[in-house]
């Protein structure tokens, strides 16, 4: 028996091209959850496009999440790497992108550091993960220590040369609009 083509299945209703339902139609639908599944609904009834489906936004974690550590959590954990000599991953949670590029970055200042490198596993968990690896005179630990300290005068010594200027900005400006009137 041949098999039957779309057009002529009784399953596949054929509309004339002026009776088709555009796309904006099908946006505008409201979609009808299953009652077996528990999806949380759009609030945002203004978007027509969106309508009652879920949004690609509410998969985003609350802010919060993002810093503040749970019950029982570290803030970092260390793994030693067996496979390769005075080499440490370091995982640091509730952290991203920022304090790992300047901690990459101070570690390669050090001599004795022979790699730092880090990476995010995931964009939505901040998380990071660093590895570093040293000459045998120093431990990864004690290098990462060593680096934190660093960074730590680096960052109050930005903070001090940024309040006297900001400082003398307002002393300048202050002078400026008294000779003014």
């Amino acid at each position: 028996m041949p098999s039957q083509s779309p057009s002529r299945n009784p399953t596949f209703p054929q509309h004339p091209p002026s009776h088709r339902l555009s796309y904006n139609h099908y946006a505008q639908t409201p979609l009808i959850p299953s009652p077996t599944v528990n999806i949380p609904l759009n609030t945002n009834m203004n978007n027509p496009r969106h309508g009652d489906r879920p949004r690609a936004e509410d998969n985003i974690p609350p802010r919060f999440e993002l810093f503040l550590l749970g019950d029982g959590e570290k803030k970092v954990t260390e793994m030693i790497d067996t496979r390769i000599t005075s080499s440490s991953i370091f995982t640091f949670n509730k952290e991203d992108h920022t304090l790992g590029n300047m901690l990459r970055s101070r570690l390669l200042q050090s001599p004795k550091v022979m790699f730092a490198g880090y990476k995010v596993p995931h964009p939505l968990f901040s998380t990071f993960e660093l590895r570093i690896q040293t000459d045998t005179s120093i431990t990864p630990r004690a290098a990462l220590v060593q680096a934190c300290r660093d960074l730590v005068e680096d960052l109050g010594i930005l903070g001090r040369e940024f309040t006297k200027e900001w400082e003398l900005r307002k002393i300048v400006g202050e002078g400026a609009n008294g000779s003014e009137k």
